[in-house]
């Protein structure tokens, strides 16, 4: 394991280098006739030839689309549509790819790719390994500074439930409606290392806490680190990791402006010389079981008073707040997207989809989505 210095380093940019921002989408492969999820994956692969773009998971039905860094959101976008595309190209007459948290009716255990890694995971954590059919977007911004980084990391955390009940996009589970907003974060808190990640003193503790995992033969590796924010030790990121993967590539990108303006206004905060809190972990997990029980229809808490406020008011604010921070970082635009997510997000428009159309209908909605 990297020690403090080694991770710290990935940081140490300069301190006006640009927060560039690159987005990575989980998606599902759905059979053409059925719906259910395909484990195609490696052929997928086979077809794309080598490239960097896509990535293997553990569920044999997935693969992850990894976009490169850019300067703003829409060129982050630009670049993930481009990936879409190419994707659905390569997997004609293999497979459908759709983007959902999870899928609305396959069974519970899926096909896991082949690899050392993923026998290493299915020896470990057996076979409720094969529940991890669990789709996520997530959102890298370059933080230019190591300890800057870790005191924006710190407090991005208190918001991780708003960019939850925001993304939220798996209402239902094995065909039937589970009353949450999204089942993914449950099915996600069966493995080690999930949910709201604790806070980091110092960049000697996170790297303490690597070494133990190693040392224990808890964790092979930092990816294994799988909270839903982390610090990329190799990247030199703050990775945001809460969102359910989104259906079309414009509510994609609407997640990713938020999280792009949330990191430049906490940057600015702290470069401004103001104090930025570092909450305490259960009450963001309080928070945290609220958006993914109620989404938008919820509430959400004060981490410091416990005052609880509709989660739409929340987020209401929230966006008002991040508006100059967005024009700074041109990404207005997935800003003002966000402030329809915040009435409408995926989990109410499946639930809509599903009422007319069935789950299976839902299934076939999402791969039409795709492209759109």
């Amino acid at each position: 394991m990297a020690g403090a210095a080694n991770l710290r380093r990935a940081f140490e940019r300069e301190p006006d280098a640009p927060l560039t921002v690159g987005i990575e989408e989980e998606l599902m492969l759905l059979d053409p006739v059925t719906y259910d999820l395909a484990p195609r994956a490696r052929e997928v692969l086979d077809r794309l030839d080598g490239d960097a773009r896509f990535v293997p998971e553990m569920p044999a039905a997935q693969l992850e689309i990894v976009g490169p860094p850019a300067a703003t959101v829409d060129e982050a976008a630009a670049a993930v549509a481009a990936a879409r595309a190419d994707l659905a190209a390569a997997a004609r007459d293999l497979a459908l790819p759709a983007g959902a948290g999870v899928h609305p009716f396959a069974a519970a255990e899926g096909v896991l790719m082949r690899g050392a890694r993923y026998e290493a995971m299915l020896a470990e954590y057996g076979p409720v390994a094969r529940r991890q059919l669990v789709f996520g977007l997530h959102v890298h911004v370059a933080v230019a500074g190591a300890d800057r980084a870790l005191a924006v990391f710190n407090a991005l955390r208190g918001h991780l439930p708003e960019l939850a009940a925001l993304g939220a996009n798996a209402p239902y589970y094995e065909g039937l409606d589970t009353g949450l907003a999204s089942m993914r974060p449950k099915l996600c808190d069966i493995l080690p290392r999930q949910g709201v990640p604790p806070a980091i003193g110092s960049w000697d503790e996170l790297a303490a806490a690597f070494d133990w995992a190693r040392r224990a033969g808890r964790m092979a590796d930092p990816s294994q680190w799988w909270y839903e924010a982390r610090l990329h030790p190799r990247l030199g990121t703050i990775e945001v990791r809460v969102p359910d993967s989104q259906t079309t590539l414009g509510e994609s990108a609407a997640l990713a402006a938020v999280v792009h303006a949330l990191v430049g206004r906490l940057v600015e905060r702290h470069d401004a010389g103001e104090p930025l809190a570092t909450p305490a972990t259960w009450r963001i997990a309080e928070n945290r079981w609220s958006a993914c029980r109620h989404g938008l229809d919820g509430t959400l808490a004060d981490l410091e008073t416990g005052e609880s406020r509709p989660t739409r008011e929340r987020l209401g604010q929230l966006l008002d707040d991040l508006e100059p921070a967005a024009r700074r970082l041109g990404c207005t635009a997935g800003l003002a997207a966000a402030r329809g997510l915040a009435r409408d997000n995926g989990a109410q428009r499946q639930r809509a989809v599903a009422s007319e159309r069935g789950v299976i209908g839902l299934a076939e909605w999402l791969a039409d989505r795709f492209l759109g």
